[in-house]
């Protein structure tokens, strides 16, 4: 299919009525191109938590258009948003959102639960599952629990996960957020591989030194896109821009 993979137009995201109304999203216009790697910068309540809820069809618009892979996603109800998660979308999380009971292999197979393969028997998917753990160097962790796991070891089970359905796209929030700066690199580095697969993703941090890994920064404040970066990361632009500070 021809076109962006991401196509987001006037979008608007409406909280509360009267006097308590508050815009999360005001007027949001994003095109991501097949093939990207965007980070999405903003202060606490910028929005940009709302617009990665949007965009991973968590959530829906009040009002705009969403299209996704030349889908509009953005009036689908609840069964028909789900249906596209489980088709179009990985997920990797700041918290991993691992099950604690299940191994990493049981953990890696759950997307496969819900999209149905007539031609894929369980030893199939088995061992899917296990190619997946293997590719993110975890073929040694098949069955061990996440609380037999380091941070940075559940967070590679995480995007195993994300991975194992083949979606065109990979939303990761704050995936370093709770990872020391080894484990950070380590991920990064992984993110960098998959895009160099020809992976699109799209990435939350409020951290400048790891969303100068993208190549591509989009700076969101107040509910609006105040800066599309894609010739280069400026961290000391990009503070000014996120915090509205006056830097000397």
């Amino acid at each position: 299919m021809t076109g962006p993979l991401i196509q987001v137009q006037n979008l608007m995201k409406v909280y509360g009525d009267g006097d308590a109304t508050v815009n999360a999203l005001d007027g949001v216009h994003v095109s991501i191109e097949r093939g990207e790697f965007v980070a999405i910068m903003g202060h606490s309540g910028s929005g940009k938590s709302t617009l990665m809820n949007i965009l991973g069809c968590l959530d829906r618009p009040t009002s705009g258009e969403y299209f996704l892979d030349g889908r509009d996603v953005s009036k689908l109800n609840r069964n028909e948003l789900a249906e596209v998660r489980n088709e179009k979308l990985g997920f990797i999380f700041q918290s991993f959102n691992l099950l604690p009971r299940l191994t990493a292999l049981e953990n890696v197979m759950l997307p496969m639960l819900y999209v149905s393969d007539e031609n894929e028997n369980d030893a199939a998917q088995r061992q899917r599952a296990v190619q997946s753990l293997e590719s993110v160097g975890l073929g040694h962790r098949l069955h061990h629990r996440p609380n037999q796991l380091s941070g940075g070891q559940q967070q590679r089970v995480a995007i195993a996960r994300a991975l194992i359905n083949h979606p065109p796209l990979i939303l990761a929030d704050e995936p370093t957020g709770n990872l020391d700066s080894r484990s950070s690199v380590e991920i990064i580095d992984l993110l960098h591989k998959l895009h160099q697969q020809g992976v699109t993703i799209a990435m939350v941090t409020h951290e400048p030194d790891i969303a100068q890994h993208a190549q591509r920064v989009i700076c969101v404040r107040d509910g609006k896109v105040i800066s599309d970066n894609r010739e280069g990361f400026s961290p000391c632009l990009d503070r000014q821009l996120l915090t509205g500070e006056k830097i000397q």
